[in-house]
């Protein structure tokens, strides 16, 4: 039980169904779904939909989704990748030929083809009862009638608005300046592209006036994009991929999700008794950064479209997971196994919604970078993705660039079971960090017996790239002890990431909602 007297807050308990998100308005609008009758999925749409106006910096209708569903009265989990292809005219020698090394971020050729929408219509179809037009309503009403800007999303805003260009500044600007908190953002273009979709289901997206708005607007900045490629983009079902740590089996997205990062962090882990050390000391903190280091050191190698990862058994492998263990030194830092090949960002939203009848959705959509690749269609003021920048350009790479190809993704999804039963979907966004805190928040349940509130709240570090960020929550000396071990440490401008999860309690038939102070968000139930 968390101490009344110093700051937190209290897990979230309810009998029929619960959302856990990073904004208020999406958990209340899920509930709502719940309540009037619809399913998990009816009401993760409706959520994942608004929070692209509640959050605009970090997820909109031009970017991916990656779904984990427990359909009810089963315990088969599934998977459902939302992520776009590259445009089928992509060269990656015509970028090395312009003097390219890596993709730049902010450019027409880091846009891939957004795929959440064909996702979320074939996710309602497949699984909702409500359909799609129910779903999408709330998310058309508040584009249109405008939402107050969070805490968490002023701040974001105002750290990344000098990413907007072109036709992005007038619609995501007020007065050439970030929206500040409590200003009323609008996106009556974008409801409208809602309108059509609730009317025509995917096609209102992916053909006619809308797509070719995307289209105009592509080749206009130069992108090879064509009407074809928006055409034949299609999600796909897939198998999930999952590994035990102590009692607990983690779930997650097979490639070109990253999810096996987080596996191998885990199993890397599993070859060290974190029990023996303080849950917020140094050593801790240490071998989870060295297990992160060649963890994702080994999704740099091998993770790409599914059709490339051709090491994901090697990956998963106990006895890998042996061997890199034994690079681990208990005292000293190694230094960076290799840099990664592509970019940091830190702009996701996640969220789980779990109903009466548990069936569980945990989902996360995102448009990569703050503002995704900072350009936005001309007329339905559409925010473009740079998935395409988590490419790489190096020749014969199986993450090199390529026409309809999926670039490796930082977004996942996760889910936890323990004894063949679904007990937990949760997700932690916070781009590459994204395995690693995975891995920190099933290690702070498996390992230091904390309730998933607890899990979130704690205090995260995160070593990338050759830093290690070590969140306030640590203490000056803990800071020190990591950087006398070698650690180049400096305290984060941004908390790590943010997180939701709903622990399913089968004995009590309740549901526990916990949601990560970091973001603005919470868990509601009903």
């Amino acid at each position: 039980m968390r101490d009344f007297q110093t700051a937190g807050r209290s897990a979230v308990y309810a009998g029929n169904g619960l959302c856990a998100t990073s904004h208020p308005l999406a958990a209340k609008v899920a509930v709502q779904m719940l309540e009037a009758g619809g399913n998990a999925v009816d009401a993760a749409i409706a959520a994942a939909v608004l929070l692209g106006f509640c959050e605009p910096q970090s997820t909109g209708i031009g970017g991916d989704c990656f779904v984990l569903l427990k359909p009810a009265g089963v315990e088969d989990i599934i998977a459902l990748n939302g992520s776009g292809r590259a445009p089928a005219k992509l060269c990656a020698q015509r970028l090395r030929d312009a003097g390219h090394k890596t993709i730049p971020p902010d450019s027409v050729d880091s846009i891939t083809i957004p795929g959440a929408i064909d996702a979320f219509c074939r996710l309602s179809k497949d699984w909702g009862k409500l359909g799609l037009k129910a779903s999408l309503a709330p998310a058309i009403h508040y584009a249109e009638t405008g939402i107050p800007v969070a805490p968490r999303v002023s701040f974001d805003w105002r750290a990344n608005a000098e990413r907007l260009q072109g036709a992005a500044r007038k619609y995501f600007l007020t007065g050439n300046k970030a929206l500040a908190t409590g200003q009323i953002f609008r996106s009556p273009q974008q409801a409208e592209v809602l309108r059509r979709i609730a009317m025509e289901g995917r096609a209102g997206f992916y053909e006619g006036e809308v797509s070719q708005d995307m289209v105009n607007s592509l080749q206009a900045l130069g992108g090879c994009h064509t009407i074809d490629d928006f055409a034949a983009t299609a999600c796909e079902y897939t198998t999930p991929i999952s590994a035990d740590y102590k009692g607990y089996e983690l779930v997650e997205h097979p490639p070109n999700g990253q999810g096996a990062t987080a596996i191998l962090i885990n199993n890397i882990l599993s070859n060290f008794d974190l029990t023996t050390m303080q849950p917020f000391g140094a050593q801790r903190a240490h071998i989870e950064a060295e297990a992160a280091k060649l963890a994702y050191d080994a999704r740099n190698r091998f993770i790409a479209d599914a059709a490339n990862t051709n090491r994901l058994d090697h990956m998963l492998a106990d006895e890998t997971a042996e061997k890199l263990a034994a690079l681990i030194d208990p005292k000293h830092a190694m230094n960076n196994p290799q840099k990664r090949a592509g970019h940091i960002h830190k702009d996701t939203v996640y969220l789980t919604v779990v109903d009466k009848d548990q069936m569980a959705v945990s989902l996360i959509y995102s448009t990569y970078y703050a503002f995704g690749s900072g350009l936005a269609s001309e007329k339905f003021s559409v925010l473009f993705q740079n998935r395409g920048a988590g490419f790489n350009l190096t020749k014969n790479h199986p993450n090199e660039a390529g026409g309809t190809k999926r670039p490796m993704h930082t977004i996942i999804p996760g889910m936890i079971k323990q004894n063949g039963r679904l007990i937990m979907p949760f997700g932690v966004m916070g781009g590459a960090y994204q395995p690693n805190g995975h891995a920190r928040f099933l290690t702070n349940i498996a390992d230091f017996n904390m309730l998933p509130q607890a899990a979130i709240d704690a205090p995260r570090s995160f070593s990338f790239d050759g830093h290690m960020d070590v969140e306030r929550g640590y203490s000056d000396a803990v800071r020190q002890k990591l950087a006398d071990m070698g650690h180049d440490v400096r305290i984060p401008v941004a908390a790590i990431g943010g997180a939701q999860a709903i622990r399913i309690d089968h004995a009590a038939g309740v549901l526990i909602g916990a949601s990560d102070p970091r973001k603005d968000g919470c868990a509601l139930g009903y």
